[in-house]
């Protein structure tokens, strides 16, 4: 596979990776549309930065992410839940990913890996937090293997059908 990870202008390419987002993650057209107005949102945010993987000049996959805030939307709803279970603590010097998605004709490839493993390589902070649909999932097994534990379980995020998990690992993150 001739596949090229590099800096990804987001913003300027926002409806190509949503499109990858919208196939990966079975969103509508109503929830694309939501969510591309927080991903120029995220994109202003200090330290924002976001990695694409292209296979034939195709975007095929991508990640991003930013230094955590406790001020940030995300944040304020997962505190309580880690707070819960002792482990606020980890809102605090952390790179969250964001979002990491890759075309379904393009999963089980390692594409996930190089891009959350080269966009974390680059963090400053001492670890790395995200958010997964709470199953046992090929992502969730993704992110056990590169040391991320759960922090906490069944979060809910207001309208979100489905239960997340919080995870966290140092930095950087375990290799094969």
């Amino acid at each position: 596979m001739d596949l090229v990870i590099g800096t990804l202008d987001l913003e300027a390419h926002v409806d190509e990776a949503l499109a990858v987002q919208a196939l990966a993650f079975g969103l509508g057209p109503d929830e694309v549309a939501v969510r591309r107005q927080i991903v120029q949102r995220h994109m202003h945010m200090p330290g924002a930065r976001a990695l694409g993987a292209t296979s034939r000049g195709a975007l095929v996959g991508f990640v991003y992410g930013m230094p955590n805030s406790r001020a940030h939307w995300w944040s304020t709803i997962v505190e309580p839940y880690l707070r819960a279970e002792g482990n606020d603590g980890w809102l605090d010097d952390s790179f969250v990913i964001t979002e990491l998605h890759v075309h379904p004709g393009h999963q089980n490839r390692g594409v996930g890996r190089r891009l959350i493993t080269r966009i974390t390589d680059s963090a400053a902070e001492p670890r790395s937090i995200l958010s997964a649909i709470d199953t046992d999932s090929p992502a969730r097994g993704l992110y056990h293997a590169l040391g991320y534990t759960d922090l906490a379980r069944q979060v809910h995020f207001p309208s979100a059908p489905k239960p997340y998990a919080v995870m966290g690992a140092p930095l950087p993150l375990r290799r094969r």
